[in-house]
């Protein structure tokens, strides 16, 4: 078989170490440069002949240096003749811009996904997009993982009696059901109006939440505003305390001081799609590098990456690979 190959830019590395350290094969050298007139120059430091590229890069700011780092080095691999380029992009932030909902605008979903193209991309695999509909924005398979089983096995051997899960807004609600099965918690979910990028009006919440502790989940937590919103809507049904839960931990702004500070929360958990607030140690972090390891072993050896997603529930655990590793190059079968 080809071997493995895996790279990343300067987005994640401990990421992307994370998920080399699961497959058992290095994580490859790559050299970035910028020069003077601020121009970014990529050069991968290891042989891409006809093997499985997989270039590690979320899309956390500075948001457009780390995307020209991951075209450039996909145009690198592409020029060095590898056999197939994989984007494991675990954040794709340009997936909140899907739909043309105001006169004149730009969809950069779609055309980040055609820069990805263009630049040589044969495959993407990525984690909890914003907007599912992004996935046909591409014309290559498009491999979309999720975190909620990991999220769920945070809260397994807790004593969640009247706890409810709650989503900031609708467009999550089916998330929050699936997340909500898995810990047998009934879900409710918040009815939401964004007036700016950091400011939300929540009015209401449907579901019963009166007095319960609560369970907050979302994809993503920017700015937090949505949060905040749906906070102080708890609050003022009673709600006495409340987990802040989400797959992106972006924090941006004030953010992660607004959610210490506010009375209800009692802890916040994320997962490593993205890099962690290096000021915050009470901030709980699982990681996902292990479900990304799999994801590509068993892309690389031709087996369905679907099965994942059957597996949230261990109940109903997929069967599990066997691998071993000579020299670079993965082996597998399922058990």
């Amino acid at each position: 078989m080809r071997d493995v190959i895996v790279f990343s830019g300067n987005a994640h590395r401990a990421l992307a170490k994370r998920i080399c350290e699961h497959l058992g094969v290095p994580l490859s050298r790559v050299d970035l440069k910028r020069f003077s007139n601020d121009c970014i120059q990529a050069q991968l430091l290891a042989n891409c002949r006809q093997r499985d590229v997989y270039i590690v890069q979320p899309l956390v700011p500075p948001t457009q240096d780390h995307l020209m780092e991951l075209l450039l080095m996909v145009d690198a691999a592409r020029g060095a003749s590898a056999a197939q380029i994989t984007a494991v992009i675990p954040h794709y932030a340009y997936a909140r811009s899907d739909k043309k909902d105001a006169s004149r605008i730009s969809l950069g979903g779609r055309l980040v996904a055609d820069l990805l193209l263009t630049a040589g991309v044969n495959r993407v695999l990525t984690m909890a997009l914003h907007a599912p509909q992004v996935h046909g924005f591409f014309s290559v398979p498009v491999d979309h993982l999720t975190a909620i089983g990991v999220l769920a096995d945070h809260f397994r051997g807790r004593d969640l009696t009247d706890h409810v899960v709650v989503s900031p807004d609708l467009g999550n609600a089916k998330t929050a059901t699936q997340f909500a099965r898995l810990l047998g918690l009934p879900v409710a979910a918040g009815n939401k109006q964004r007036l700016a990028d950091d400011r939300v009006e929540i009015d209401s919440i449907v579901g019963d939440v009166a007095g319960k502790p609560a369970i907050v989940l979302d994809d993503e937590i920017a700015t937090g505003g949505s949060m905040i919103g749906l906070l102080d809507m708890l609050g003022a049904t009673g709600c006495p305390r409340a987990s802040v839960v989400c797959t992106h931990g972006l924090f941006a702004g004030q953010a992660a001081q607004r959610l210490q500070a506010h009375p209800l929360v009692t802890e916040v958990l994320t997962t490593d799609t993205v890099p962690a607030p290096p000021d915050w140690p009470q901030l709980k972090v699982r990681s996902v590098a292990g479900l990304f390891a799999e994801a590509i072993a068993r892309i690389h050896i031709g087996e369905s990456v679907s099965s994942l997603f059957d597996g949230v529930d261990p109940r109903h655990a997929p069967p599990q690979l066997s691998l071993t590793f000579a020299d670079g190059a993965i082996e597998g079968v399922l058990a």
